[in-house]
């Protein structure tokens, strides 16, 4: 049975920024934007946060040609950092790591992970958490504007006539 998908406008996406704000229990000093879904919502809250820190993480799960399925190539893969800040930059300050979407939370989860480890203090923020493909049990985003099963078509990602044709591959 096909996933579900809904598309969401512009409003909102704004909506949902406005539901997350008044969530955040501390200050957040540096931002990390999981790419490519994390940077609009992370821009318009960073501005709204007026977090002056912004940095990128871009994580690949890499196929692994030794699993015998292609659901464990999928879930088991170890993550490649392509794109992270510095250690420096995280290193005990208050990070808010931020993605559109929880679905299974490996991505998140990753970023999550190496933050702690440069001794940063990790928090985790998505507009939309799907708690039914979420492969972390019990865990779940520190911040969340709303629960869904279905597929999220963010308003950036509809199709405005640009398709493939101007995505090359990247070593």
């Amino acid at each position: 049975m096909a996933q579900r998908r809904e598309l969401i406008s512009w409003d909102e996406v704004s909506k949902l920024i406005d539901l997350l704000l008044p969530q955040f229990e501390q200050t957040y000093n540096v931002m990390v934007m999981i790419t490519r879904g994390g940077i609009v919502p992370g821009g318009m809250l960073a501005e709204a946060m007026d977090i002056q820190y912004i940095f990128t993480a871009s994580v690949d799960f890499p196929a692994e040609e030794h699993f015998a399925t292609p659901q464990q190539t999928k879930f088991l893969s170890w993550p490649k950092f392509l794109q992270f800040p510095d250690d420096k930059y995280l290193t005990l300050q208050n990070v808010l790591i931020v993605d559109d979407v929880w679905g299974s939370g490996r991505t998140i989860t990753a970023v999550k992970n190496r933050v702690a480890a440069a001794s940063g203090h990790p928090s985790t923020c998505v507009l939309h958490f799907n708690p039914y493909r979420n492969l972390f049990g019990n865990q779940r985003p520190d911040y969340y504007g709303a629960i869904t099963d279905a597929h999220i078509v963010y308003p950036w990602e509809s199709d405005r006539g640009f398709q493939s044709r101007f995505i090359t591959n990247i070593p």
